[in-house]
């Protein structure tokens, strides 16, 4: 860049410059002080659904900062980290929400097997969402009542219980504390902290949530929250989420909401993610100044079929027990 200029005046100018290149979009990147880089998007490689992958059984290859859950425009494996981190994804209806969430599952699927992860979940829905392969929980809820809001109390319960027995012995959660990794799942958290009527379960809830995405990192446990709306009323805290994922949102002041202000201005144009392209998406983590456009793999329901025969060894889930 010429002396005195900042990367933000070619970020205002980059839907200039894309037209003018013949591109899709243009977008700034940073790659010394002095130097940017121009990306020019010239077509989009994200406009196929892409299949699952296959499961395998070895639980040394799920590596909870580096689980593969998708591909990223520029045809790299998307990593996603849980280790040492809170995430909230932000979508629209048919977005694709789903897609990210069982793909996570299904990278830890051989982790699950093996009892080295344990999931719980809630799912305001009825179990629309997580109904689906309930059996790979180990506990999961399907209101925004008493019972889910004593599971998110347990769990705050259990980083405080970690994090006492950690002191003095070990900085953060390693496979050798002997617990499992932890991974809550809320469908939609926004039924839980901010829609339910009872005022004091609503209350309860956002403090047992607040409690365990601001001091679960070190302890080993991860909240993948997933909702609809990223207003602050709605989510008061979602600067305790250190990686933010925006799918398909409504307005273009959503984005900023979402990942943060100005992502927007450096393209990460999450409002103009196609219908027709559910599990588009655009990932920030804390620390990154650039965001990342991807698409999660698409998870049919006969790969959730496949996912639970693999971790229950073909055990179903009935009233009263299992069979």
């Amino acid at each position: 860049m010429v002396k005195g200029q900042a990367p933000e005046q070619w970020e205002t100018r980059a839907s200039g410059l894309a037209h003018s290149f013949g591109a899709r979009s243009c977008r700034v990147r940073v790659i010394r002080p002095g130097v940017i880089e121009l990306d020019l998007v010239r077509f989009d490689p994200l406009t196929v659904p892409l299949p699952a992958p296959a499961l395998n059984d070895d639980p040394a290859s799920v590596d909870l900062r580096r689980l593969v859950v998708g591909r990223t425009e520029t045809g790299r494996p998307l990593r996603l980290r849980l280790r040492g981190t809170q995430v909230l994804v932000v979508g629209v209806s048919g977005a694709g929400k789903g897609s990210l969430l069982w793909s996570v599952v299904r990278a830890l699927a051989p982790a699950i097997k093996a009892g080295q992860v344990r999931l719980y979940g809630v799912d305001p829905k009825g179990g629309m969402e997580l109904g689906q392969a309930q059996e790979v929980f180990h506990r999961v809820v399907f209101d925004n009542g008493e019972a889910a809001v004593t599971l998110l109390e347990e769990l705050a319960a259990e980083v405080k219980r970690r994090a006492t027995t950690y002191r003095g012995v070990r900085r953060s959660w390693s496979p050798e504390s002997g617990d499992p990794f932890l991974l809550l799942v809320v469908d939609e958290l926004a039924d839980v902290i901010a829609y339910q009527s009872d005022k004091q379960l609503r209350e309860r809830a956002a403090r047992a949530v607040q409690t365990i995405t601001s001091q679960g990192r070190a302890p080993g446990v991860c909240v993948l929250g997933l909702l609809q709306d990223p207003r602050k009323e709605v989510v008061g805290f979602r600067h305790l989420f250190s990686t933010r994922i925006a799918m398909r949102l409504d307005e273009p002041a959503q984005v900023d909401m979402v990942l943060g202000d100005g992502v927007r201005q450096r393209g990460a144009a999450a409002h103009e993610i196609s219908e027709h392209t559910p599990g588009v998406a655009w990932v920030k983590e804390d620390g990154r100044r650039e965001p990342v456009r991807a698409r999660a793999f698409h998870v049919t329901d006969g790969d959730l079929a496949e996912l639970v025969t693999f971790v229950t060894g073909g055990l179903v889930l009935v009233e009263g027990g299992v069979r």
